[in-house]
């Protein structure tokens, strides 16, 4: 009886053991993944107008990069570009072959690739709105971007340009390139940074910018592309109107016009 209860006792021992190996083991696998989950740290580089630079863990990403060498020399050599559309405050060949894209994917509407280089065709991938791809673990998709005012429908028609949300880990960026507050906008979920347009007479009013974030709620709202002809949209506006509705959503003004008093 001895003998079997201490054979009872040993397995007992020895079940449990692993039992919290197993559990040791599974503990340190769901922190590992859930490190490889969490977004590495973003850095946003404001170089004007409608044009950044993110720097996201290792990769470099260019957002309708428009200007000079200079403006970038700073910065590293893009991994991915984003184009949203073919004007050319958003768009140019120059600025483009003056850069060393070599090692980029370049993300464009079929707008946009219509007018690329032959050099730079092979590095192209053409997104429809709606359409999503990867690149370097970041999920890209395409969001409309068009206008909804009678007067300024021939500005941006809509399917012709692309605003896009960027998924990486845990983090998810919109950026909205010219458009006006569409639906598309308004249903966006779950967006932890938003670049949101405003300038007259291309795109909308600081009213209609604010009323669309209230509407998909992100985090934080980054005001950009403010510079209209000849008027510079109130940024200050535009934070209260989002403040006034929503305290929790921060409205973060960087410098996006350093050569200019606004």
């Amino acid at each position: 009886m001895k003998k079997l209860a201490y054979i009872t006792l040993f397995t007992i021992l020895v079940t449990a053991c692993k039992e919290n190996q197993k559990k040791e083991t599974s503990e340190i696998e769901g922190s590992a993944m859930e490190s490889e989950m969490k977004s590495p740290e973003l850095t946003i580089t404001p170089i004007e107008h409608a044009t950044a630079v993110l720097q996201w863990g290792e990769t470099t990403i260019y957002v309708d990069p428009v200007g000079s060498a200079k403006d970038f020399e700073n910065q590293k050599k893009p991994n991915l570009i984003l184009i949203t559309d073919i004007h050319g405050d958003h768009f140019s060949l120059e600025t483009l072959d003056s850069l060393d894209t070599s090692m980029a994917k370049i993300i464009v509407p079929q707008a946009v690739a219509d007018k690329m280089s032959e050099k730079l065709k092979s590095q192209l991938e053409i997104l429809a709105n709606g359409d999503s791809i990867e690149v370097s673990k970041i999920k890209i998709k395409a969001i409309p971007m068009y206008n909804l005012r009678e007067e300024a429908l021939n500005f941006h028609t809509k399917g012709r340009g692309n605003g896009y949300v960027l998924t990486f880990g845990d983090e998810r960026i919109y950026f909205s390139g010219d458009t006006e507050d569409i639906p598309e906008m308004r249903d966006l979920k779950n967006i932890d940074k938003a670049f949101i347009c405003m300038n007259l007479p291309y795109t909308m009013t600081e009213e209609s910018a604010a009323s669309a974030v209230l509407e998909f709620k992100p985090k934080q709202v980054y005001p950009y592309h403010y510079r209209g002809n000849p008027d510079v949209s109130d940024v200050s506006k535009f934070k209260k109107l989002v403040n006034d509705g929503n305290s929790d959503i921060e409205v973060i003004q960087l410098d996006w016009y350093p050569n200019d008093d606004f």
